[in-house]
This record gives C-alpha cells, sequence and structure tokens, in this order.
C-alpha cells in the first residue's frame, strides 16, 4: 500500500484547498439541505444520500422533514409512519436506525445532536463517513468525511491504486483526507469533494477538461484516470424465485402480511410470497396452505419482475389468486381494501406490483 506520506510528497495542500473552494463557492449545487447547517437536518440527508442518488433524495427530504421537523418530531413518531415516509427509498433500516438514534439523542442528550465524535458515532447507523459529515458541515470540524466520492477524487489526484474495496484502503484515504482538509472552512471542503466526484470526477468519463483542480492530478498528468480507482469485483448475486400471490376474498379486499422485525425489509408489508423452485400450480396452492391454513384457487400469471439487492435477486411472478376457504389459527395475513393499502408501508418492488390488482 501507497503511504500518507508518499502520497502527499510535493502535493501543494494551500494550493489545492484554494482552488477547489473557490470552485465550489461558484458552482456548489443548490441542494435544500445545504440551507442552514442544522445538524438534524444534515444527519437525515446524509442517511436518506447513503445508495440513492441526489435528485431521488430530494422530494424525500422535503416530504420527511415536513412529517418530523425536529428530532422530538421523528422520536415520538410511529415506526410505521416513519417506514411508510421512506417508502421507495430503499434500504429501510437506514430509516429504522435513524429513527433508533434520534431517541438515544432525545433520551441522553437532551435533543441535542452530539459534536463529540465518540458520542456521535456510539448512535446506531453512524459509522465514520455520517459522522465525518455531520461534525464537518454542520459543526465545522476538520473531520473526514470518506465515501466513494472522495475516495475516486483522491485516487486520481494522487495516483493511488489501492483496491478500495478494502477497509485498509478506506483507512488510508481517511488518514489523506485528514491531511488534506482546510481548517478555515471544513464544511465547504468536504462539500466541494462531494460535488466535484458527483459533477466532474465521474466514475466514468471524468471532465478532466474543466475540473478546477486538474494541475494537481496525476492521475490525468500520467493519462491514468480512467483505470481508477482500483475496485475488486463484489461476491456473486444470488437469485432466489417466488410466487407473489395478490389475492383477493369474497369481498374484493386484497390479502398483504408484515414482514418479521428483523431482517431483510424488516416490517414492511407485502403480498404474500411463496418461495418456489419449480412452476407447479398445485405446488404452490399446496404450499400455502400448509403455511397460512388458507385454501387459495391460483389465477393466471400475470407478469415479471425482477428486484436487485446488493447481494441477492428476487425474481418475482406475479399471479392473481382466489381465495377459497380459510381455515386460519394465527392471523399472519390480513385483508384491506385498494384505499386502505395505501396507508401501509411497502417494499419498491411490491409497489410495482398494484397495478396488476
Amino acid at each position: 500500500m501507497i503511504g500518507k506520506e508518499s502520497s502527499l510528497q510535493n502535493f501543494n495542500i494551500k494550493a489545492f484547498q484554494k482552488d477547489l473552494l473557490e470552485w465550489y463557492y461558484a458552482n456548489k449545487r443548490d441542494l435544500p439541505w445545504r440551507k442552514d447547517q442544522d445538524p438534524y437536518r444534515v444527519w437525515v440527508s446524509e442517511i436518506m444520500l447513503q445508495q440513492t442518488k441526489v435528485d431521488t433524495v430530494i422530494p424525500y427530504f422535503h416530504n420527511f422533514l415536513e412529517k418530523f421537523p425536529t428530532v422530538h418530531a421523528l422520536a415520538a413518531a410511529d415506526e410505521q409512519e416513519v417506514l411508510k415516509a421512506w417508502e421507495g427509498l430503499g434500504y429501510y433500516s437506514r430509516a429504522r436506525n435513524l429513527q433508533h438514534a434520534v431517541r438515544e439523542v432525545v433520551e441522553h442528550y437532551g435533543g441535542q445532536v452530539p459534536d463529540n465524535p465518540k458520542e456521535l458515532e456510539s448512535l446506531k447507523g453512524i459509522g465514520s463517513y455520517t459522522k465525518g459529515a455531520i461534525l464537518s458541515i454542520a459543526f465545522n470540524q476538520p473531520e473526514p468525511a470518506v465515501d466513494g466520492n472522495v475516495m475516486r477524487v483522491f485516487s486520481r489526484v494522487l495516483n493511488i491504486d489501492d483496491d478500495i474495496a478494502l477497509p485498509k484502503t478506506k483507512k488510508l484515504f481517511e488518514a489523506i483526507t485528514r491531511e488534506v482538509i482546510s481548517h478555515e472552512d471544513p464544511s465547504s471542503f468536504n462539500q466541494a469533494i462531494m460535488d466535484l466526484g458527483a459533477t466532474i470526477c465521474t466514475p466514468k468519463s471524468p471532465a478532466c477538461l474543466i475540473c478546477p483542480v486538474q494541475e494537481y492530478c496525476q492521475g490525468y498528468e500520467l493519462g491514468v484516470e480512467q483505470q481508477l480507482p482500483i475496485k475488486s469485483k463484489a461476491k456473486k448475486n444470488k437469485k432466489m424465485p417466488y410466487a407473489v400471490l395478490l389475492i383477493r376474498n369474497e369481498q374484493g379486499e386484497i390479502a398483504i402480511e408484515q414482514r418479521p422485525d428483523d431482517g431483510l425489509l424488516a416490517n414492511l408489508w407485502q403480498f404474500p410470497m411463496v418461495p418456489i423452485q419449480e412452476m407447479s400450480v398445485e405446488l404452490i396452492e399446496n404450499w400455502f396452505y400448509a403455511q397460512y391454513g388458507m385454501r387459495i384457487n391460483l389465477g393466471e400469471k400475470q407478469a415479471d419482475l425482477k428486484h436487485v439487492f446488493s447481494h441477492l435477486t428476487w425474481e418475482l411472478n406475479i399471479f392473481h389468486a382466489k381465495l377459497e376457504h380459510d381455515t386460519r389459527k394465527e392471523e399472519k395475513i390480513v385483508f384491506v381494501t385498494e384505499d386502505e393499502l395505501n396507508s401501509y408501508p411497502f417494499p419498491v418492488s411490491h409497489l410495482k406490483m398494484r397495478e396488476y390488482l
């Protein structure tokens, strides 16, 4: 691994800061969470922005802050209401962890988001990146906030070819950022690197010719900017086939069930899903009766959908079905009207299925 010292040898930190910040002050993106430095707003935006594009986040951010304008409002809210406000953003554990952490802030810190690194990182769902983003952006502390954007920028600027998928490489970039960050305006510096990575130093076809820090970029000078950063391939995605059943009872109501309270998509609602290896009508109907105590009549297949998670892919075969006989001992499944569906939080894949009802 290239060490921090050798990476920064002959690197003009002051000039780099000056050119980067001047560019940022003139060109910074107009984003709603930049209206002020309220730590709660910064926190919500950073959690939403993990694994989600900025354009997608903006309407969710407005809606979420309207519903839960303060830490106290979010702490007091019902979890289902929070999940409903998050519906469609994905990675729902982010929302649950955020609410859990906000309750800790209300209980232990009197509703004030802590500005101490150790206290902040002890809160659920706050890792080194989110901690650095809150401390720098909201509290103007010279803390690194290193994500994929930042590693991409610095791997090119400093010509570092260490694998960014490895935790030790992230530590290297945190050490480098700590050295390079502006102490006069750390809030703008970290946001400037983020904006540079999002708009100019992009993953593919970076706009090097208009880059404000091009003269410092070793990757550009050597013509290797397109090869950087180096990232090893993730594990192969596992495929899981399901039959998803849009079941109606005699009253025309639709069957839904709540997912378990831990694991993937915890506590969200869905249409019943049958794990399948082979597509036999009889097998699906029998499995469903054994699992739920409900006899159904499987109808026509409506569509196929794929939903890709980071580690697996759901292959979803959507069927209409009719409830024939109900001998349930447990109320795992509830029947609701189409209008009532709107008050339940669903994962994206199941939201898409509503057009087939």
